[in-house]
Order: structure tokens, then C-alpha cells, then sequence
């Protein structure tokens, strides 16, 4: 079976009521003003990045696919908002019958995005594109949140392996959707099964210290874990005494031992001691996994030790500090009537405090240098240039309301590593800096 297939990872019989309430109360006035069906486009986008950060990721795509199609109002959920009279009889009749029958285009899964970005455009009527605000969002924001932090991670441990650990830190959903995007953003596995039930994520794991505590002896505990396991287990070996135990460790399962993990102490130290004395026992191929509240500028110390994995949690699922991308889902053109043929004008909002909008049913595309390197987003209301009709971005995902463009987890991994590798090189860098990438406007 298709991971994608399972659907919304989330046991509710609908994600309709995965929204505020004045999106549902814009919809009776909309529909009583006659302006309901008016022909809408709406897009999600940031201002700015989080804070030191120079670039972000696109994640929660396939998701946001899930959740537009298991947006129904069932009889259970018109039943609450007729009961909590949360809108009129004639708008729950309209909610009765809704499916989401425009079009929705955007990044693709794991492309990077700057300020100003058109991430997600969704057209269609006002009422049918409103009441898709707040899930969308709630999607995106966190999701490419994690993906963004995923990436930083991946960039920091040069290519040694990671393993998201982070389900006991966060929401039991939230701990499944932040697997995903972790895994989208560069994370090789997951110790959450869930995850690797519903996306098809490698799991892996082994034992805790509680195991190690629950036997009389580590050597006990040691010996019961490679008989139920086998040689090429990884031992925990900082419950006690670390040299100890990795001379118990290599005593029991021999030089074929897979892994040894370190959770506390002075990571750099107590790694290349314990490389040392693997080495010096015979276990030269058994490798060296290091946890313990690791974040991007842990793992980018520990580059000089003899590591071979990391595993992450807290910092991972809370986005390394950023658990928010700030993302937003504005009105940016709209018709006079729901006629296909009439012109989409461009409204956007006008206020102070940073928070002004750029009106116009918007283009973007990725302008390369002559080496082939990103150099600039480039984003525009009217034609594409000729020169840019190669570089564009956004790709249709819903048409006529159907899904188009659901695509297995592993392509926009495989697709966020190699689109950060066409980045400026700046882009690695885990120092505070502005977007790598300029915002051009045409």
C-alpha cells in the first residue's frame, strides 16, 4: 500500500471543524450579500523568515492534499453547529454539500522558499477558498517549520546519519507530522512507529536506560539485549560507567557489535574515548550514536568526533527555537461574479506595522547564475519573462477539486537535498544572516 493512500493522519471524521469560527461566519455573510461566489485567489506566504535564519522549507504539502480532501461537513459536525448556532440554516444547507472543486498550485514538497514567496495559490469561489484558511495553515506553519530546522540538522552533521526521537516531546500528532517533515527536511529514520506506519519512514531503536536498570547487572541486561537482537544491536553504554560498559558491550557480542549510544556527558569527549577503546578491543566497524538535547550548533561541534549518528528530539520538534513559520493565507485577486471569464482584480490589504500585502494572482520562478547557483526569487503578477519560463516554482497540485500531484515522501526528500545544493553556499552556514536568496519583484 501507498502510505499516501491511508490518508489524513488524524482520527476525526472530518478536518472540516480544523478551523476558527469567522471563517465560517465570513461564509453566511458572504452568502447573504451575494458575494459568496465571487471568483477568489488566495495565497500563503511569509513576510520574513524566523530570525537569523536564510532560507526556509516547504513542507506539509502532501498533507494539506489530505486534509482539502476529507474537508466534509458530516452529519455529526453540521449537528455541533446548528446546536452551538454557530451559523444559520441556510449556510449549514450550503456546508451540507461543500467540496472543494477549484485549483490549487504551489512549491513542490521540499523546495526552499525567501520572504515574499507564493507558496500555496488556491482559486475558486470566496466561500469554497476561505473555509480552507486556518487548516492550511496550521499545516504548513508547523510542519515547514520542522523541515527548516530538519535541514539545518542535516547541513550540521555533514552527512552522517540522524534519527528524529522527538515523539515524547510534543503532541502524539504533532510528534507524527513532525517525523514527516523531518524526514522531508533530511532525517534518515524515526523512533516513532506511528510515523513509520503512515508515511513509511525507516523506524529504528533499541533499549533505554530502564532496561539497563531493570537487570541486576549491565552485563545481564547486555547479554539479554544481543540474545533477543542480535550482534549488530546498538547498546546504551552511559547508564553506569561508560568505559565499563563499552568493555562489557564488545565482551558480549564480540567485534560484530553494530552500535554503542551515548546519552550525557561531554559528547566530544567521551566519544573519541570511546572510539579509541573500540578500536583498541577489536570493534573497529561498531559505530557511535550520540543523543542528549541535541540542536544544529551541537551537532556542527561534535564534527570532529568520531560519530557516526545523532539522534534529536525536543529541539527537532519544536522547530530548533522557531516552531512557527509566521506563514499567511490572504485574498490577492478577485472577480465581480463567479464567471470564469471575468477579469481577476487585485486587492490586498493596506495597514501600518509591517503587515501590507502585495495584491495580484502571482507567479514566481528561481533565477540562476551563469554557474547554475540560485541567485534571486523572482516574483511577478503579469507575464512570465522568456528567460525565467524554465526556472518557475510553483506546480498545479488540485484541479477541478482532484488531487493531481500526490507524489511518494521520499521524492520531496530527495528533492529538498537537491534543491539545497543549488543554493549559495552562504545558504550551509549556521551563523545568523538575511535570506540567501534576494526577493525581486517585477
Amino acid at each position: 500500500m501507498n502510505p499516501a493512500d491511508l490518508g489524513l493522519p488524524v482520527d476525526v471524521p472530518s478536518t472540516a471543524l480544523f478551523t476558527d469560527q469567522y471563517e465560517l461566519t465570513m461564509l453566511q455573510a458572504a452568502l447573504k450579500a451575494g458575494t459568496a461566489d465571487r471568483r477568489s485567489v488566495f495565497e500563503v506566504f511569509t513576510r520574513r523568515l524566523p530570525e537569523g535564519r536564510r532560507y526556509g522549507v516547504v513542507a506539509g504539502t502532501g498533507r494539506v492534499l489530505d486534509a482539502v480532501e476529507n474537508f466534509r461537513f458530516d452529519a455529526g459536525v453540521l449537528r455541533f453547529l446548528r446546536e452551538q448556532q454557530i451559523v444559520d440554516e441556510p449556510t449549514l444547507q450550503w456546508l451540507a454539500s461543500y467540496r472543494f472543486g477549484g485549483d490549487i498550485w504551489g512549491y513542490p514538497e521540499g523546495e526552499v522558499y525567501f520572504p515574499g514567496s507564493p507558496i500555496l495559490r488556491v482559486e475558486g469561489s470566496f466561500a469554497e477558498c476561505v473555509l480552507l484558511e486556518t487548516v492550511i495553515l496550521s499545516i504548513l506553519n508547523h510542519d515547514s517549520a520542522i523541515a527548516a530546522a530538519a535541514s539545518r540538522m542535516s547541513v550540521a552533521a555533514g552527512g552522517r546519519r540522524l534519527i528524529e526521537m522527538g515523539a515524547r516531546r510534543t503532541h502524539e500528532l504533532a510528534a507524527v507530522a513532525s517525523s514527516r517533515a523531518a524526514y522531508v527536511g533530511g532525517f534518515n529514520s524515526t523512533s516513532d512507529l506511528a510515523a513509520g506506519f503512515r508515511y513509511a519512514i525507516p523506524t529504528v531503536g533499541t533499549s533505554a536506560h530502564a532496561f539497563t536498570l531493570l537487570h541486576d547487572s549491565e552485563r545481564d541486561a547486555f547479554r539479554a539485549q544481543v540474545a533477543s537482537l542480535g550482534r549488530g544491536t546498538t547498546l546504551l553504554v552511559d547508564t553506569y560507567d561508560v568505559a565499563e560498559a563499552v568493555r562489557t558491550a564488545v565482551d558480549i557480542a564480540g567485534p560484530e557489535l553494530g552500535a554503542v549510544r551515548i546519552d550525557s556527558g561531554d559528547l566530544l569527549l567521551v566519544a573519541h574515548r570511546v572510539r579509541a577503546q573500540l578500536d583498541e578491543l577489536g570493534a573497529v566497524n561498531t559505530k557511535i550514536v550520540v543523543t542528549s538535547d541535541l540542536d544544529e550548533y551541537a551537532i556542527a561541534s561534535l564534527a570532529a568526533a568520531p560519530v557516526d549518528a545523532y539522534g534529536v528530539g525536543t529541539q527537532l520538534v519544536t522547530g530548533s527555537g522557531h516552531p512557527t513559520c509566521s506563514m499567511v493565507y490572504k485574498l490577492v485577486a478577485r472577480a465581480h461574479s463567479a464567471d470564469a471569464k471575468a477579469p481577476l482584480e487585485p486587492v490586498a490589504k493596506k495597514s501600518l506595522g509591517g503587515k501590507l500585502s502585495i495584491g495580484g494572482r502571482k507567479w514566481a520562478a528561481r533565477r540562476l547564475d551563469t554557474e547554475g547557483v540560485a541567485e534571486a526569487e523572482v516574483i511577478g503578477t503579469g507575464e512570465v519573462p522568456s528567460e525565467l519560463m524554465d526556472q518557475q516554482l510553483l506546480v498545479e497540485l488540485v484541479k477541478g477539486g482532484a488531487i493531481v500531484a500526490r507524489e511518494p515522501l521520499d521524492a520531496a526528500r530527495e528533492r529538498h537535498i537537491a534543491v539545497r545544493a543549488g543554493l549559495p553556499l552562504s545558504a550551509m552556514q549556521l551563523s545568523r544572516g538575511e535570506p540567501v536568496l534576494p526577493t525581486e519583484y517585477v
